[in-house]
């Protein structure tokens, strides 16, 4: 399997749209009552949140890639 790099901000997303999903197959399958409207607060709010999470890592990540001083080299 190839590696890759973690990325919290798809991981957030993922699993807002997975609970997303968990709800109105529920609703569906006359588990219990949806209203249409009730979805959607929980997708924005679970997108703004995975985009917070991908720019604090990307600021973390930039962080760590610039050197502390003009003498030491760059992190791999």
């Amino acid at each position: 399997m190839l590696r890759h790099e973690f990325q919290p901000g798809r991981l957030v997303a993922g699993a807002f749209l997975t609970v997303a999903g968990i709800i109105y197959i529920g609703d569906a399958n006359d588990a219990w009552e949806t209203p249409w409207f009730a979805v959607i607060p929980l997708v924005v709010g679970g997108l703004f949140l995975a985009g917070t999470a991908g720019l604090l890592t990307r600021a973390i990540r930039r962080r760590r890639r610039t050197p502390t001083s003009p003498h030491t080299p760059p992190h791999p």
